[in-house]
């Protein structure tokens, strides 16, 4: 049984869909049909139970899919463990805006319990990009936001946070409760820079042509706001800073946060990390309410929560 095959098997067993794990794979459909059979065959069960309504897992399926992935996670643990003694184990990671987030640094605790012997690089990106220089091939693996260019990328979504309008705290808008985007359509917004990718921009102008000071952190984005009167969104959770307030936003959907690297990486430390990654996220958007940091203003009960990473 090799661990090629392995792969294949956990990939459909993912998926559930034969067309969706070979092109996650990156190869065509039938060589992977052809393996899982072979694959069945050594195992003298089969593992996909295929009809018009799907597939699925069989009972046999299930029990391999839980071997198969400790069996990969550990050849991929000696992968690295080797790498490092040859001192080649380094991993670039990219971050989008605030690397102080106690999501990052659980995450960094997490990933560096698992791989204590690999030298992680952190990368911190302006706002005018949102791949956080995996297209440019700065980075292995981005925690960032979407949406925004994913040609050539895999991105798993972590989770998703509500957004509001970040005003001064004198603005006459700042008391209500919530606020929609027509309220401000007049206004001055910040903006990011040209030739930044116009999905991102398109979500964080609230889908329409903004004008207004040009910022590329954070940090701009509030003295943008203080200095200047101007509005824009951001995250609902992220505490504002003294003489700012943020208001939900009622007609804007979800920022949402991910995980993204190259497609058909096959470097054992991105899927690694990835795979983190998504554990974490899980695990926080399944913990009570009081496990995670309160916010000053408490988003809606249905909103997941993740890692606020802007």
């Amino acid at each position: 049984m090799e661990l090629r095959t392995l792969r294949y098997f956990v990939a459909v067993a993912e998926e559930l869909h034969f067309g969706r794990a070979a092109a996650r794979l990156h190869m065509s459909q039938p060589p992977l049909s052809r393996a899982i059979k072979q694959l069945e065959t050594e195992v003298g069960a089969v593992l996909f139970d295929r009809s018009s309504a799907g597939v699925s897992l069989t009972a046999v399926g299930a029990v391999l899919l839980e071997e198969a992935r400790g069996l990969l996670d550990q050849a991929d643990r000696m992968h690295v463990r080797v790498a490092a003694a040859a001192g080649a184990a380094s991993l670039t990671v990219g971050l989008l805006g605030d690397s102080d987030d106690p999501g990052i640094r659980r995450l960094a605790d997490d990933y560096r319990r698992r791989h204590p012997y690999v030298e992680v690089h952190v990368r911190e990106t302006s706002l005018a990009d949102p791949t956080c220089g995996l297209h440019a091939g700065l980075v292995d693996i981005a925690l960032t936001r979407a949406p925004f260019d994913e040609t050539g990328l895999t991105v798993r979504e972590l989770g998703a946070d509500p957004v509001g309008a970040l005003l001064r705290a004198d603005d006459p808008l700042a008391g209500c409760g919530a606020v929609r985007l027509a309220d401000l359509a007049d206004r001055r917004w910040f903006v990011f820079p040209e030739g930044t990718d116009p999905l991102w921009l398109s979500y964080w102008n609230g889908g329409e042509r903004r004008e207004g000071p040009v910022v590329r952190a954070v940090q701009e984005c509030r003295q943008a706001v203080l200095w200047n009167g101007t509005v824009g969104i951001t995250l609902l959770t992220h505490e504002p800073g003294a003489g700012l307030v943020v208001v939900p936003l009622a007609d804007m959907e979800p920022s949402r946060a991910v995980v993204a690297w190259r497609e058909g990486d096959t470097n054992p430390l991105v899927r690694s990390f990835g795979a983190i990654a998504l554990a974490a996220a899980t695990a926080v958007r399944g913990a009570p309410s009081r496990a995670v940091a309160a916010p000053r203003q408490r988003p809606p009960e249905t909103a997941r929560r993740a890692p606020r990473l802007r």
